[in-house]
């Protein structure tokens, strides 16, 4: 396909050097407000996606077509500003993730993310979190840049190897994605300024953020990110966790009930609120079914 304005215009930005906020988009009305309120650019987050859209946690329960699908609704209420739109692992090996980046492309968003999690994959700032081999990964790179009909739509590497195999493997695989030729790179769930610091001085590429409410990464400052040299930062939680606030607020009023209750301090509570341990617990039994019990 021929390339389009967001995409023209996520381009620029990104050239200008100045951070790009991009709050969290889900659903229809996320993705209006966040036009409307002059934001530049929307993300669309998996984690809001299946919460939102399907009652699900962030683990890899989403499928490809129902992403690509909620993406093309989200580009058409965001107009001309650009979607950088989550793909998770690609969903599965290379030709899966052609097929998705097709999806996606014909979808309209500015930028597709891809991680380097085994697939099914977690929530970046959940525990237990497994990652491919790097080289694995660069064959899904290799597919995504491949088949995308535009160079203007971005590829964004995201690694995960910070939790299971520390920072000095997350910056080197972070270069490594960057000279297979991915054009942003994200290291997810840095711990600390000191490692927020570390990973802009070390990786030689444009570079994304990710801030969760109750993550496990500090929520720097927009200032602080663009004096670090930081590209873009997202913001997935904001919206949908306020939204969410405001609906247990209004429903234990209609029922008499306390909020506090229920309020999630961090992205495991908000999952549960969804099911995740229940979830989790069937992944256990079919995973190991020698540990299931049988009355």
């Amino acid at each position: 396909m021929t390339t389009t304005a967001p995409r023209q215009r996520l381009r620029e930005l990104l050239d200008q050097r100045e951070l790009i906020v991009a709050p969290g988009v889900f659903d229809g009305i996320s993705a209006q407000l966040t036009r409307r309120t002059g934001h530049v650019a929307g993300y669309l987050t998996g984690a809001g996606v299946a919460a939102s859209g399907f009652g699900l946690p962030d683990i890899g329960l989403v499928t490809a077509a129902e992403m690509a699908e909620r993406a093309r609704m989200i580009v058409g209420a965001l107009g001309d500003i650009p979607l950088i739109a989550d793909a998770d692992t690609g969903y599965g090996a290379p030709v899966n993730v052609v097929r998705t980046v097709r999806m996606y492309d014909q979808a309209g968003v500015a930028a597709i993310q891809l991680e380097d999690q085994e697939f099914p994959k977690r929530c970046g700032h959940l525990p237990d979190k497994k990652v491919v081999d790097a080289a694995v990964f660069e064959r899904t790179l290799a597919a995504a840049l491949d088949t995308r009909s535009d160079e203007n739509l971005l590829v964004i590497a995201r690694t995960d190897a910070r939790a299971p195999l520390g920072l000095d493997a997350a910056i080197e695989r972070a270069n490594r994605y960057a000279q297979a030729g991915a054009d942003i790179i994200f290291v997810e769930a840095p711990q600390g300024d000191g490692e927020i610091e570390r990973i802009a001085r070390e990786v030689q590429a444009p570079l994304l953020i990710n801030l969760v409410l109750g993550g496990m990464t500090p929520l720097a400052s927009a200032a602080r990110l663009q004096a670090l040299g930081y590209a873009i930062a997202i913001h997935p939680g904001d919206l949908l966790t306020r939204a969410t606030v405001g609906m247990l607020q209004a429903l234990c009023e209609l029922r008499g009930g306390n909020a506090a209750d229920y309020l999630p301090s961090g992205p495991a509570d908000f999952f549960n609120l969804v099911g995740m341990a229940e979830w989790l617990a069937l992944d256990t039994k079919y995973a190991h079914p020698e540990a299931a019990s049988w009355a």
